[in-house]
């Protein structure tokens, strides 16, 4: 199983500030690295990241998940459970994908298979990204039984 962590971001921001959340995410894809293939992966618009789905679609219907403040909210063992479903129905790629600043559109939210609140807070871009990281490692650790979660 393929795990995108998508983010719509026409603007880079300042490579400072961007610098440490970089740093954060891919320290959290590389730990992901012992259970799945994940990759973190920048769109210039929605419009470029739905384009990127609808190719892959071509071989098999990837799993989209947007991250929405008015999403649902999952424990993460509930997240987990459902990474796991996925998996275990044969689904070779998923687009966990933290959205463009004026959030989705119609079509995105159409062509969602969930929408995924990290809380009812809106977070700035980075944070959000930093979180979805460690969320999908927390979740593989949960399913790989690895201590990382520890139950909390």
């Amino acid at each position: 199983m393929r795990i995108t962590l998508a983010h719509v971001s026409p603007h880079s921001g300042s490579r400072e500030k961007m610098q440490g959340v970089e740093a954060l995410v891919a320290d959290y894809v590389a730990r992901c690295g012992a259970w799945a293939d994940v990759e973190a992966k920048a769109f210039a618009s929605e419009a470029r990241l739905l384009d990127a789905v609808a190719a892959m679609s071509k071989r098999t219907r990837p799993v989209v998940c947007l991250l929405d403040s008015g999403g649902r909210q999952l424990s993460s063992e509930k997240f987990a459970a459902q990474i796991e479903r996925w998996r275990d129905s044969g689904q070779q790629n998923l687009f966990f994908c933290v959205g463009p600043a004026d959030g989705w559109s119609g079509a995105a939210r159409e062509r969602a298979d969930l929408v995924l609140s990290l809380g009812p807070m809106t977070l700035a871009h980075g944070i959000a990204r930093v979180v979805l990281a460690e969320q999908v490692y927390r979740g593989l650790s949960i399913l790989a039984g690895h201590p990382y979660h520890g139950g909390h």
